[in-house]
C-alpha cells in the first residue's frame, strides 16, 4: 500500500527561481498575519509558509496560533499565494487527520495548499507535551509511516496499514485532492533523504547543510530544492548600519543563515544559489516582514530575477 512518488523528472535548468515568505506566526494576531500575507502577494511572492510548534522555541511565553488553522485562515483571505509550512511536525498529528485537513484546505483554496512536513526539530517540545518519541530514529520511522498513510488515503481507495506507530484498517477518505498536493520534506539525513526521493516534490535543505548541497543532491532524487534564508534588506546606504545592527542583534546566532544586503547584493546572492540548483527561497525577513520591505524586495529583487510575465533578464 503506497501512493509514493517513486520517479521524478529532472527539473529543467531554465526554471526561474521562486520566492516565498516564511512568516512565523508568533507575536502576531490573525489580522496582522493577513495584512502581511496580502502585502507579500502584492509584492510578487509566490507563497507563504508558517511554522509549527505548540509553543514558540526559545520564546515559550509568547503567543502563537496553531499552524493548520492559521494556514486555512490565510488561504481564505488571499487569492493567489500558495500556503504551507516550513515544516509541520509529524508527531503533532495523526496522519489520517492530517490527510483530511490537507485535502480540506486544498479544496477551500482551489489547490493552493502545499504540505511541508518533517520529523520535528525540538525534542524537548515533544517531551513537554507528551506527543511523541524524542529519539531521532523513532521520529524518522514515524514520518515514513505517516507519509505512506497520507499518500494512500489521498488516492481515495480503501487503505489497510499495520505499522510500528500507525494502524489503519478499512479506512477510506473522500474527497480526494483536486490535483496532486505538493509535498515538501525538510532535512539532510540519509533516512530523511530516502523519504524525499520517494515522496517529495520539494526538498528543503536546512541552511546548516547548504555547503553539502552538491554532495547530498543525488540522494534527493528528482525533488526540487528549496532553502530557508534569513534576509536583512538594506533599502539605502543611509540605513545600512541600522539594518545590520538590528539583524545581528535579533538573528546573529544564525551565522550564514542570515544575509544582509541591498537589492543588487541580494540579487547576486540568490542568483549564485539558483545557479547551484536552488529553485525556491523561503525568505525570512529580519524586520518581521514589514510591508514596505516586502514591496521593495519584490520590486528590486523578485522582479529582477523572476519578473511576472517575463523571462530572466540574463537568459
Amino acid at each position: 500500500m503506497s501512493a509514493a512518488r517513486t520517479t521524478h523528472e529532472t527539473p529543467p535548468v531554465e526554471r526561474r527561481p521562486e520566492f516565498h515568505i516564511f512568516l512565523p506566526q508568533m507575536r502576531m494576531g490573525l489580522d496582522l498575519l493577513v495584512d502581511k500575507a496580502r502585502a507579500a502577494d502584492a509584492a510578487g511572492f509566490g507563497g507563504i509558509a508558517l511554522m509549527d510548534h505548540l509553543a514558540p522555541p526559545m520564546a515559550e511565553d509568547q503567543p502563537m496560533h496553531e499552524a493548520m488553522i492559521t494556514a486555512a485562515w490565510l488561504a481564505a483571505h488571499t487569492d493567489r499565494l500558495a500556503v504551507g509550512h516550513l515544516v509541520l511536525c509529524d508527531a503533532l498529528r495523526h496522519p489520517a487527520v492530517l490527510a483530511k485537513q490537507a485535502v480540506t484546505i486544498d479544496h477551500a483554496s482551489r489547490s493552493r495548499f502545499e504540505l511541508g512536513i518533517g520529523w520535528g526539530s525540538v525534542p524537548d517540545e515533544l517531551d513537554a507535551y507528551g506527543v511523541g518519541d524524542t529519539a531521532p530514529s523513532a521520529r524518522v520511522r514515524r514520518l515514513a509511516e505517516s507519509l505512506e498513510v497520507i499518500t494512500a488515503l489521498w488516492g481515495g481507495e480503501t487503505v489497510d496499514f499495520e505499522g510500528e506507530f500507525h494502524r489503519v484498517k478499512g479506512a477510506r477518505q473522500l474527497p480526494v485532492p483536486l490535483a496532486r498536493i505538493p509535498l515538501l520534506i525538510g532535512g539532510a539525513g540519509r533516512k530523511t533523504l530516502a523519504l524525499v526521493a520517494r515522496y517529495a516534490d520539494w526538498w528543503n535543505l536546512p541552511i546548516y547543510a547548504l555547503e553539502r548541497l552538491e554532495e547530498l543532491r543525488p540522494a534527493a532524487g528528482g525533488a526540487r530544492v528549496s532553502i530557508q534564508q534569513l534576509v536583512a534588506f538594506v533599502p539605502n546606504e543611509m540605513e545600512r548600519a541600522e539594518v545590520t545592527e538590528l539583524a545581528g542583534r535579533r538573528f546573529g546566532i544564525y551565522g550564514n543563515g542570515l544575509v544582509i544586503g541591498d537589492a543588487a547584493q541580494l540579487v547576486d546572492h540568490f542568483t549564485a544559489l539558483h545557479d547551484r540548483g536552488v529553485e525556491r527561497f523561503y525568505t525570512w525577513f529580519s524586520d518581521f516582514a514589514d510591508p514596505e520591505t516586502l514591496a521593495a524586495f519584490g520590486a528590486d529583487v523578485i522582479e529582477t530575477m523572476a519578473p511576472r510575465g517575463g523571462a530572466r533578464p540574463w537568459t
